[in-house]
């Protein structure tokens, strides 16, 4: 299922005309699996302290959020903007990713980060060697009560 992910990825990549909006339905399919009793809804409903990219739900509840940029954005930069600062303080779940890295905070604060692959001489390697934990991680994001 990540291989896949990635290959889509790395094929809207090669490109060269894809941005962050054109991977966001790769993410979503590749999400939806891991944890069958969520929804994973791309460009919901503007929010309190902004409009995350993507909100997970089960049962209509909200359990986390992702907030996405392109890829080769940086995400230490992102991390310290205002936009991610006011998402910080009021989610208690949420992903920041560039869709290769995915960081993951809880109530505000820094807790891991996992690598599904690396831009390598201008293609997308995959590192086959943190799917499991991704899943896991993912898994555990998706199962979140606030």
């Amino acid at each position: 299922m990540i291989a896949e992910y990635l290959e889509h990825v790395a094929t809207r990549y090669k490109t060269g005309i894809s941005r962050e909006h054109s991977y966001r339905g790769d993410l979503q399919h590749l999400l939806q699996p891991l944890s069958p009793d969520i929804l994973v809804t791309n460009e919901p409903a503007r929010i309190a302290c902004g409009a995350p990219d993507y909100i997970i739900t089960n049962n209509d509840i909200p359990v986390g959020y992702i907030e996405a940029k392109d890829i080769g954005v940086s995400l230490d930069k992102t991390a310290k903007s205002e936009q991610l600062q006011r998402y910080l303080g009021s989610l208690d779940n949420l992903i920041l990713t560039d869709y290769l890295d995915f960081r993951y905070y809880k109530q505000g604060q820094f807790v891991t980060s996992v690598t599904l692959a690396e831009i390598r001489q201008g293609k997308v390697t995959p590192l086959s060697e943190s799917f499991e934990t991704f899943t896991q991680l993912t898994q555990d994001f998706c199962l979140h009560v606030g």
